[in-house]
């Protein structure tokens, strides 16, 4: 029997690798003596912590016993859980929309209002399919126990059935519907062949969520920050110290899951405001990764700033894109939305270029058998057109729209005005104010 070492775990090397077939040695299972549910002797359990390119980390185990020969095989997903949680709305109008793949982790629920239908969250395990394999799949599901039913309640057996004759019927996209999958983990994912530019039937929401969901997830809840406030109270920091000062805190890597350490600080950028910058550095694959917050409340208008790029140089400006904040090329057809890369404070290239690995490079439909010569033709020619914009040889219009005023793109002019730059406030809508929770918000009277 053979332990996943603690050098393993809190060293340099990565807990989850990809799979490869030159290293054996990467490749080695973990063997854990285990009791065996069919004959209650002791049997082994064999797991596997691998990593499956362009998805997530996954935990592989096989039982198997030697008295009685029973086997079972189970795959976990080992990922971590996403800061927000993600609700998709698919509007399937054609039977090519039954043929988008499908990430469905096992915390996401699944509806389809126009049948009455809903898979909730935890009964099914996480799978890679298509719309018409999750149907295909509930399907199957309510046909395993009809013979009993029939013979046991025949009333039950029928509405049942009825019911089935429904959702065969949904593959048959006589009438539209609509398909939602709702995760709090946000791991869950729906193709868009439009990619990368805007899919009129595929609306995506970001949300936080619940105490209820949080704990559904086994997630802790924080109640240490009111010790915490006291103990920084007494310690005599003024607010410039605190602003001065690099705070770290443990973390893992969102790539290999190996211990990191996390830096923040409070910056202040000139002629804008304050603001929270995260950096994540992992030492055992090199992974790097910056976040920013806002340091102050939701503006009482929108903004959205418009930068025409006539040089190169316009690529090394300074950039801050909150995580409300849509980035729009209008030439280009292509819309990024809200909470897509999170915060950043970086230059306009080095935003231009995460669009281009998060479309190009690390989408997961454009690679192994799931990919189509077609759809991978339309990315790789949407990835030249990046490079020819950061090159400088395509001029476009580059669009930062914020509904909560958080998000700025350096006056190369300032203080004067920017005569390549146009910034506009509005007034938010009430869908944009339904999602930053402010609909919600009660500051008077309560």
């Amino acid at each position: 029997m053979s332990l996943i070492s603690e050098e393993t775990v809190r060293g340099s090397k990565p807990v989850f690798r990809e799979l490869s077939a030159e290293d054996e040695e990467q490749q080695q299972p973990t063997s854990i003596e285990s009791l065996c549910m069919n004959c209650y002797k002791n049997g082994v359990t064999r797991l596997l912590l691998t990593k499956i390119p362009f998805f997530k980390e996954i935990i592989v185990s096989s039982f198997t016993c030697e008295d009685c020969n029973w086997t079972n095989t189970d795959i976990q997903s080992a990922g971590r859980i996403c800061d927000q949680g993600v609700c998709y709305t698919l509007k399937i109008s054609s039977k090519e929309d039954l043929n988008r793949e499908v990430v469905k982790a096992d915390s996401a629920t699944t509806r389809i209002p126009e049948v009455d239908f809903e898979i909730p969250a935890f009964t099914q395990k996480g799978a890679l399919s298509t719309i018409e394999g999750l149907i295909d799949r509930a399907i199957a599901g309510l046909k395993q126990d009809q013979p009993i039913r029939k013979v046991t309640d025949p009333d039950v057996a029928e509405q049942i059935e009825n019911f089935i004759k429904k959702l065969e019927k949904l593959k048959d996209v006589s009438t539209p519907f609509t398909l939602i999958i709702d995760d709090p983990s946000g791991n869950s994912f729906i193709e868009s062949p439009c990619a990368p530019h805007t899919d009129e039937a595929l609306t995506v929401t970001q949300y936080q969520r619940t105490v209820q969901q949080d704990k559904d997830l086994g997630l802790v809840a924080d109640d240490l920050v009111t010790e915490e406030e006291t103990a920084t109270d007494k310690s005599g920091n003024t607010i410039e110290d605190l602003r001065n000062e690099v705070l770290q805190f443990n973390t893992n890597c969102p790539e290999c899951n190996a211990p990191a350490t996390t830096n923040m600080k409070l910056v202040q950028i000139p002629h804008f405001k304050e603001v929270v910058i995260m950096a994540t550095n992992c030492d055992a694959c090199g992974h790097r990764t910056n976040e920013v917050k806002s340091g102050g409340a939701t503006e009482p208008l929108g903004t959205r700033i418009t930068l025409r790029i006539t040089d190169p140089s316009d690529m090394t400006r300074d950039l801050l894109k909150s995580e409300t904040c849509r980035v729009i090329i209008p030439e280009l057809e292509f819309e990024l939305g809200m909470a897509v890369l999170g915060g950043k404070f970086t230059t306009l290239e080095g935003l231009l270029n995460d669009i281009k690995e998060l479309i190009v490079e690390k989408n997961p439909f454009t690679a192994g058998d799931s990919t189509t010569p077609e759809r991978s033709k339309k990315l790789q020619e949407f990835g030249k057109q990046i490079q020819e914009v950061i090159a400088g040889r395509l001029l476009v219009h580059f669009v930062l729209d914020d509904p909560a005023g958080n998000s700025y793109l350096q006056n190369v002019y300032a203080p004067d005005q920017d005569p390549e730059m146009k910034i506009e406030r509005y007034e938010r809508t009430f869908e944009q104010n339904e999602e930053l929770g402010i609909n919600d918000m009660q500051t008077e009277n309560y």
